[in-house]
């Protein structure tokens, strides 16, 4: 049995370590690595620590299915929408620019429900904390070293962002290829804050929007009432407020303190919104790699850095950020993995 490591515990991740035990079960031990304190990466949802408001999804915010998505990924939906994780969208959102034939969809428990889901039906071995920070051939298998240790795998699949993948030590930078580099190179993401505000159940917004588009402000681009978007409303918890920040804002504010930057986003959405009334905690988000704008060139899905032992990278660098795109980015990698261990299991 081959010991593959998918290191990020995001969509691409959670997919496809799913489709990896629906491909390959008994035949593939699937371990999961993230540095960060929860699953979700950029499909995150936080939970306010007073446990007495609804929760709020400070990375994506709602998926929107074109026709041709909706029906090559059509297992997909109907898998999400069975299990209850997925319901259309039927809040007003002001200031979205939807194109006929799209449908777009809310998640009832929060976007990293989704993720969740994916990493739940995989089965793999899930390491929170897990900090990698670099790749050494050894013979047929790889070495990945971490913050605190290092392990023995058989296949890589790297899912973070580009930028992190290309600051791990060891043999990934002379494995690379001077094209494959220059085509990582020229992966470009947009940068955002986010900020979630949690409210006392006493609190009723009179908002007419379940979320809004902001376009006479250079600081708040979107603003959402995360409980009304997703059209949950359970007794007894008070509602939730998402705030994000414009691109240009985040790019020109990215490396300043959160106790510079959230002052300033709070005094804008005040001018927004001057009734609002007071939150009983905040959440602070940076999303330095917040979506591609720039994918991998001539690279469509993922990219093999090495075919024998397999080391591939994935993600929305290599499609595009949102649903679908992780989707295809992780039916690639799946397929091209799956092809790396069938010519290492033939060749054994």
């Amino acid at each position: 049995m081959s010991r593959v490591l998918i290191v990020g515990a995001g969509l691409t991740g959670s997919l496809c370590a799913c489709l990896l035990r629906r491909a390959l079960q008994g035949r593939v031990q699937v371990v999961l690595w993230d540095k960060a304190r929860g699953t979700g990466g950029r499909m995150s949802t936080s939970r306010p620590p007073d446990a007495v408001s609804h929760s709020a999804d400070l990375g994506a915010q709602y998926i929107t299915a074109t026709p041709a998505y909706a029906q090559s990924h059509s297992n997909f939906y109907a898998e999400l929408l069975s299990a209850g994780l997925l319901q259309p969208l039927t809040c007003h959102i002001e200031g979205l620019q939807h194109k006929e034939g799209n449908k777009d969809y809310v998640t009832p428990l929060g976007m990293s429900s989704l993720v969740k889901h994916f990493l739940s039906e995989s089965g793999a071995d899930v390491f929170l904390e897990y900090h990698v920070t670099g790749l050494y051939r050894r013979g047929a298998s790889w070495e990945v070293e971490r913050k605190g240790g290092s392990e023995k795998f058989d296949a890589v699949v790297l899912t973070m962002p580009v930028p992190q993948i290309l600051q791990l030590q060891g043999d990934l930078g002379d494995l690379l290829s001077v094209q494959q580099r220059e085509q990582l190179e020229a992966v470009r993401y947009s940068s955002r804050f986010a900020v979630g505000l949690f409210f006392s159940p006493d609190v009723v917004f009179s908002f007419p929007w379940g979320a809004r588009y902001v376009t006479d402000s250079s600081c708040i681009r979107y603003i959402a009432v995360d409980n009304k978007k997703r059209n949950t409303d359970t007794p007894g918890l008070g509602p939730s407020l998402v705030v994000h920040t414009s691109v240009p804002f985040g790019l020109k504010h990215l490396e300043n303190d959160k106790d510079v930057i959230q002052p300033i986003i709070l005094q804008e959405l005040h001018r927004l919104l001057p009734e609002l009334p007071q939150p009983i905690s905040i959440k602070f988000q940076k999303w330095r790699y917040s979506q591609v704008q720039t994918s991998v060139p001539n690279c469509p899905g993922h990219m093999t850095i090495q075919q024998q032992p397999p080391l591939i990278c994935g993600g929305d660098a290599f499609t595009h950020s949102n649903f679908d795109g992780c989707v295809d980015s992780a039916l690639s990698v799946v397929r091209a993995l799956e092809a790396s261990l069938d010519v290492r299991q033939n060749t054994e």
